[in-house]
């Protein structure tokens, strides 16, 4: 697997987000902090964690650096490379599966010219197969940022991309 670089810059800012999240916690058990503190750090550092990022989080939290892996690589949340300014989660379980959710991922990334988990050449877009994002009565779905986009079809897909470029998709 590739290893992507990136810059750690733990800002004063950032650092003192970090102290008031693990205050939280007992100061013996740091690791409780884990979750908070890793959005804090992806959130502070265009949205992805690198290795190096990862054993950062495990210097600060006293912890051994496979125990972050282990969290980064369980949680969809957590990026693991670069990603577009729009990621497209599309659900890929069983309800959505069965609505050809599969099918409109393999649409959407054809559609981009990209594989799944690529970033478009202008960085935009990346597409990316999660599990369950619960919303079974509503597929085929994808997550854009925030927000849910249900029932989705082709031509639904196409406008939502057209919107993206066109900047009229909230993300938050």
């Amino acid at each position: 697997m590739r290893e992507y670089k990136q810059e750690i810059n733990i800002t004063p800012e950032l650092q003192a987000r970090i102290d008031e999240l693990m205050s939280r916690y007992p100061a013996d058990k740091k690791k409780s902090a884990m979750l908070p503190v890793l959005h804090a750090l992806q959130d502070a550092h265009e949205d992805w964690l690198s290795v190096d990022l990862m054993n950062k989080a495990a210097e600060i939290l006293d912890v051994q650096p496979i125990e972050v892996y282990e969290v980064v690589t369980f949680y969809t949340m957590f990026n693991q490379r670069p990603k577009g300014k729009y990621m497209l989660e599309f659900c890929r379980t069983s309800c959505c599966a069965i609505r050809k959710g599969e099918d409109l991922l393999e649409y959407t990334c054809k559609r981009l010219g990209v594989k799944e988990g690529e970033v478009t050449q202008d960085g935009m877009f990346s597409v990316v197969g999660v599990e369950c994002l619960g919303a079974c009565g509503f597929g085929p779905m994808l997550q854009l940022g925030d927000y849910y986009h249900e029932h989705l079809t082709e031509e639904k897909i196409d406008t939502l991309l057209e919107d993206c470029k066109q900047g009229k998709v909230k993300l938050h």
